[in-house]
């Protein structure tokens, strides 16, 4: 992780507060995000095109919407909750601005995944060693 992505903080606040119960350990395996990518369709109105990210909790959830201005030109807010201030991404076409938006969400959705993982592992392994089971 970077210590400069706000993603990567956000991310791990939210797989930190998943319960991962014993179902949930299992050795089930996951497709990888790029197996699940279908095609991406440019939706004839993108003004208010949005993705939003992983998680169990709607305050520290991504959010990323394409607005369109006056002049043409198309930008990409970026959120961390409904409350927060927008981060303006662009100006850009709007092919490229459903690319962001798609983009991200992928990214974020991979790197969440990635995160609770780990912790199940890692919950896996304190079972482990509290059970003597070594």
């Amino acid at each position: 992780m970077t210590k400069r992505d706000p993603t990567d903080h956000a991310l791990a606040t939210i797989a930190s507060i998943l319960d991962f119960g014993d179902s949930q350990r299992s050795s089930a395996v996951e497709k990888p995000v790029s197996e699940e990518k279908a095609p991406a369709l440019v939706p004839a109105d993108v003004d208010g095109y949005f993705k939003v990210g992983p998680g169990p909790i709607e305050a520290i959830r991504f959010k990323w919407t394409v607005r369109r201005t006056e002049s043409g030109e198309y930008f990409v807010d970026e959120r961390i909750g409904e409350n927060s201030a927008a981060i303006a991404n662009g100006p850009m076409d709007k092919e490229a601005a459903i690319k962001f938006v798609d983009d991200r969400e992928s990214q974020a959705r991979r790197r969440f995944n990635e995160l609770r993982h780990e912790i199940a592992g890692r919950a896996t392994a304190l079972d482990v060693i509290s059970k003597g089971e070594l």
